[in-house]
């Protein structure tokens, strides 16, 4: 059974047509990335696919079950959150939590909810008033709400927004182990680097319509070339020998060893050739991945045609400072 299955969705506010004939399948225990710049209609579908507005066209299944009405039984088994989560700021995390289990028509017990917060890393804070609470501390009990739902589908959109690293990094540990048991994700967020970390697919968004679909593994067979730092034992002798392989840009950073725009394949054959001449890689970070480049081909295709101009260490440099 699909988790998701939506079929030509169309939502139009005036003139503006938010989402434009979208498709979607999600399959069970699947965590899918949903991405887009502003304005692309991630938040609204988002919205349509949790009953929260109407689509103008199209039709939802959510857990085998179609959404053809707000709210309902039909949403059983569905958690997630859409933009900020809200909560009462004059009572505790613990008691927010307590009245929504009352609202959504069951009493959670008590051991329940002490469980949810610890999953999310507040139960040092669940006593202390949520008017209190940073933005982070708001998103992770957003977060706890929507697993009190025992959810089999969770819709969340910018999960990690006011996260610190390592809070970010325990959402994603999340996000994989609920994957693991059989727990269906779609996750909307701007942060590639983290979506990457966790995602077995891709949606991709572009003026409300869907302009790639795909597992992670089709996204890197299909990517751009990806830009790459490269710090070896000779870099003057490793610039000549990327040289030689085809499909391989290279030039010498400003700020030290070697910019390398390609892709996987022929940095697997440089990786050869270094290691034939007994040049030892002392260091080789991925400056701009498959996803980004995927993006920025997708998202912004005339400045992808501009920074597929660039040299090496100015595409990395110019993506950096985030053009």
């Amino acid at each position: 059974m699909h988790a998701v299955r939506a079929t030509g969705l169309v939502k139009r506010f005036g003139t503006t047509v938010a989402v434009d004939r979208v498709d979607l399948v999600i399959k069970t225990g699947e965590v899918r990335g949903l991405l887009g710049p502003n304005g692309a209609g991630k938040t609204t579908l988002l919205r349509m696919l949790l009953g929260l507005i109407r689509p103008d066209d199209g039709s939802v299944e959510l857990l085998g079950h179609k959404l053809d009405h707000l709210g309902g039984d039909v949403l059983d088994g569905v958690g997630g959150f859409v933009e900020d989560p809200c909560f009462y700021p004059y009572l505790s995390g613990r008691a927010n939590l307590s009245l929504l289990a009352k609202l959504d028509g069951g009493l959670a017990e008590a051991d329940e909810i002490d469980e949810v917060l610890r999953r999310v890393d507040l139960a040092g804070r669940a006593s202390d008033r949520v008017g209190g609470y940073s933005t982070g501390m708001r998103q992770r009990l957003g977060l706890a709400a929507a697993l009190l739902r025992r959810p089999r589908l969770l819709l969340l959109d910018e999960p990690t927004s006011g996260l610190d690293p390592a809070g970010a990094r325990a959402v994603a540990t999340l996000v994989r182990e609920l994957a693991a048991a059989g727990v269906a994700v779609l996750l909307s967020s701007h942060h590639i680097g983290e979506l990457e970390k966790v995602c077995d697919s891709y949606t991709v968004l572009r003026h409300g319509q869907a302009v790639w679909d795909g597992t992670s593994a089709e996204l890197d067979a299909q990517a751009p070339q990806s830009a790459y730092a490269l710090f070896t034992s000779d870099d003057a002798h490793a610039l000549e020998l990327a040289a030689q392989v085809p499909g391989i840009r290279v030039q010498h950073a400003a700020r030290g060893g070697l910019a390398v725009a390609a892709r996987a394949e022929d940095m697997d054959e440089l990786a050869g050739a270094l290691s034939d001449a007994r040049v030892l890689i002392r260091r080789l970070e991925l400056v701009v991945s498959p996803l980004e480049s995927m993006f920025f081909a997708l998202t912004s295709p005339d400045e992808a045609a501009a920074l597929d101009a660039l040299a090496p260490e100015q595409l990395a440099d110019t993506i950096l400072a985030g053009a």
